[in-house]
């Protein structure tokens, strides 16, 4: 229920960093230090965690060393030795932000709620949003209701964030079965106050609305959020609302529970605004509080997959039960990250393992197409987008997609009339989508036909994404194919300025510098692409050739005709 205005605010509350790097004389050894910040850098959170604490033995009571192993340690998931740390950390009175979260997720844990009270007084905090929080739900598992929900009241009054303290008070109150309570606060913030749903509380505001028998109402609030955009999990609740099964609330049923909604909210907040591994610590804790809560693993794998974490994140997917409808979800992840690795055949039987046993869901074909396409299986690539058209409704609109992949496939096989039919369908859907418009337009240009539309394709596409380099490299390659060759020119350094390493816009550079009478420049940009090129390939062959006798003499060569240079030559 987070507006969007409203995260300059949360973030101003939480994103405080504390990393302090210390002078390297002050680390008796650097060595291992000097290894931990490197690991750190590309979050290798198992290495760093292993070089901090290798620096630690030369120097335990450091603080900014004890804080790096105890944040490289949370964000791999072993919160027993982060917490074993925050200890050591509080022994010595050092006070930092994610210390103080290990211990709160920790006294959380061990049913010791009355340490989060003890801890704010000692002003070991986390942030205004997170404290105000964790003393509601901390109130609520003492037992003593009327001041948590004046803790979630007085939330909202004192950091402008009334959608976070309304939203908690609403699932306090239905964790104890008040659902008429808690129901009103959803249906006032929704209305007069105009706060948006996220998914979270769209469901608990439709799971409660069902306890209520208020069935209709239930379903308009799910319709109303995602419209036909249903993930499995929103489906099967649907589905169980609309058929009167039985719908039982159980987005927070304890306090506990309600402290990992703490945290998995806050990271899901600030996940478009602040570094991933940042929001990976209040995922971590949210995943610490509830190990099996599907919706805090499906989070957790794809901040570690954003870190490219790719092992990691494998093994978060894994823990998502077999009967979660989120099952698959979790499974294409785990294959989209097992690709990702290059382990193209681990996730190729993944995918096909799902295929039997969910053989109408289209998403698993898209990414088995991806997978083999990748993998350089083009036609098993082809019949696998296919199987997917077929599975997707046929107004969907993440058919555009598919029609885009499988026309590649198309083109790939030698197959353009069918690509340049699946090019088109995907602009059915998308008609000013610039891969798409790029891609054809492009390909039309190599082939010497439709030109004109050709070009009209691909100056859209630039319009889209002007600092594109490839689409920019494409506009120059038109004007230059229909022999437009003073305006592919500026095109052309346009792109390779966008893509100062790409072989193919540095040799199109090149070319154009020849059409227009400047030799030299031209056998530099050849000589630049040659550099960044496969050295056994035919294009690097072409490029050689030109470098020697020039591009005039290779179009000869060809069997084509000579460009007439600017200076007549």
């Amino acid at each position: 229920m987070l507006k969007q205005k409203l995260r300059s605010t949360l973030i101003a509350a939480l994103f405080t960093s504390t990393m302090i790097t210390p002078a390297l004389a002050e680390v008796p050894n650097a060595g291992a230090y000097l290894a931990a910040r490197q690991a750190a850098q590309f979050s290798d959170f198992e290495y760093s965690a292993r070089f901090y604490a290798q620096a630690l033995v030369a120097d335990p009571n450091n603080a900014v060393l004890l804080e790096n192993a105890l944040t490289a340690n949370m964000s791999r998931g072993k919160f027993q030795d982060a917490i074993a740390i925050a200890d050591g950390m509080i022994a010595l009175g050092i006070n930092r932000q994610h210390s103080n979260i290990v211990t709160a997720v920790q006294s959380v844990q061990s049913g010791n709620w009355a340490d989060l009270f003890t801890a704010l007084e000692m002003n070991r905090t986390v942030g205004p949003v997170v404290d105000g929080l964790s003393q509601g739900w901390a109130h609520m598992a003492l037992g003593e209701v009327d001041e948590a929900l004046q803790s979630f009241d007085e939330l909202g009054e004192s950091t402008g964030l009334q959608s976070f303290g309304a939203y908690h008070k609403a699932l306090a109150l239905a964790s104890v079965g008040n659902f008429d309570a808690a129901v009103r606060i959803f249906d006032l913030t929704t209305t007069d106050s105009g706060l948006r749903h996220n998914r979270r509380s769209a469901m608990a505001h439709a799971q409660i609305l069902s306890q209520l028998d208020r069935r209709d109402d239930a379903l308009a609030v799910i319709d109303t959020v995602f419209g036909d955009n249903l993930d499995p999990g929103l489906t099967d609740l649907r589905s169980r609302i609309a058929d009167g099964s039985p719908t039982p609330y159980d987005v927070v049923t304890n306090p506990t529970e309600g402290m990992s909604e703490v945290y998995l909210a806050v990271a899901e907040a600030l996940r478009a605004d602040v570094p991933e591994n940042y929001t990976l610590i209040y995922a971590r804790a949210a995943e610490f509080l509830t190990p099996d809560n599907t919706e805090v693993l499906l989070l957790v794998a794809d901040l570690l997959e954003d870190l490219n974490l790719y092992g990691l994140a494998n093994e978060a997917y894994t823990r998502v039960s077999r009967d979660d409808p989120a099952y698959a979800v979790a499974e294409i992840g785990r294959a989209e990250a097992l690709r990702k690795n290059g382990n193209y055949e681990g996730a190729i039987e993944v995918l096909r393992a799902m295929s039997r046993s969910y053989p109408d869901m289209p998403g698993i074909y898209v990414s088995l197409g991806d997978t083999l396409r990748q993998s350089e299986q083009t036609q098993d690539a082809n019949d696998a987008y296919s199987m997917a058209l077929d599975l997707f409704d046929a107004n969907d609109p993440a058919r555009w997609f598919v029609y885009y992949t499988r026309a590649i496939t198309h083109h790939q096989l030698d197959q353009w009339e069918q690509a340049e039919s699946d090019f088109r369908s995907a602009l059915q859907f998308r008609p000013d989508q610039p891969q798409v418009l790029n891609y054809l337009g492009y390909s039309l240009v190599e082939r010497g036909e439709k030109l004109d539309e050709a070009l009209d394709m691909i100056e859209r596409a630039v319009a889209v994404q002007p600092q594109n380099g490839a689409i920019v490299d494409s506009l120059g390659w038109v004007l230059f194919q229909t022999g437009q060759y003073e305006d592919a020119v500026g095109h052309l350094e346009n792109a390779a300025a966008l893509e100062a390493v790409d072989p193919v816009i540095n040799d199109h550079l090149g070319d154009a510098y020849w059409a227009v009478g400047r030799a030299t420049e031209a056998q530099f940009q050849w000589h630049r692409a040659l550099s960044f090129s496969d050295d056994t390939s035919e294009d690097a062959a072409r490029i050689r050739r030109k470098i020697e006798i020039g591009l005039d003499a290779v179009l000869i060569e060809e069997g084509a005709d000579p460009i007439r240079v600017a200076d007549g030559n």
